[in-house]
């Protein structure tokens, strides 16, 4: 009954990060900064999804590795789960403009559940190795290391040509177009939609600290890691 106690906030926080990711990331943020439009590249769901290395850093700084790995597995499950199911479902509710065929779904659910689990779990290493440094290098590197491989990882599963194999591609995503929006530099839409994520990520890296460092004070103990 103890060991149900513990894995149940971490995984409760976990999935319903995940599941409001999922959500989050059919809207795009219709924000104009100057000649760019942030709905070119953004989506509401870059603002959520990395809360999932907080959750992640804080149940390892907690618990250890091995119940950080528990709730990553949740999360893992939820991603795949969320990807096939949550933009059908929007869908039918009239909340999307649009339909996503069953083949892209499969290849969005394999590109999001591949990131999530290979991203969280070097988030895990990452942070067990800086763990008796200062307080802030572990959710530090550890965050900043799993979001750049997340980014990579989705992003190119999901859009690249040569996964053709997992699904058809989306010929927006391919179109060539100025970087971000706004550079002369041209490359394919996917690639500036990678970049806006990751630049969100990381500035969200380093915002986590703060709500890390005051639960870890007040909340958190820490405890020796266990494997």
């Amino acid at each position: 009954m103890k060991s149900m106690r513990i894995y149940l906030l971490p995984v409760a926080a976990m999935t319903t990060i995940v599941l409001a990711a999922n959500v989050a990331v059919q809207f795009p943020l219709f924000v104009q900064l100057g000649s760019l439009q942030l709905a070119d590249i953004l989506t509401w769901g870059a603002f959520v999804y990395p809360f999932a290395f907080l959750v992640t850093d804080l149940t390892n700084r907690r618990y250890g590795p091995r119940v950080a790995r528990r709730a990553v597995y949740a999360g893992f499950a939820m991603a795949v789960l969320c990807s096939i199911v949550v933009p059908p479902l929007l869908f039918d509710l009239g909340l999307l403009g649009y339909a996503t065929a069953a083949e892209r779904l499969f290849r969005i659910a394999i590109a999001s559940g591949t990131a999530f689990l290979a991203a969280q779990l070097l988030d895990i290493a990452v942070f067990n190795r800086l763990r008796q440094a200062s307080w802030w290098r572990a959710p530090a590197a550890s965050s900043v290391s799993g979001s750049v491989l997340d980014t990579f990882v989705f992003f190119t599963v999901a859009f690249a040509p040569m996964f053709l194999l997992l699904g058809p591609n989306e010929p927006f995503a391919l179109e060539i177009a100025p970087l971000l929006g706004v550079f002369v530099v041209e490359a394919p839409r996917w690639v500036s939609w990678g970049l806006g994520d990751l630049s969100v990520k990381l500035l969200i890296a380093v915002f986590a600290l703060v709500p890390y460092r005051i639960i870890m004070q007040q909340f958190m103990p820490y405890r020796a890691a266990r494997a």
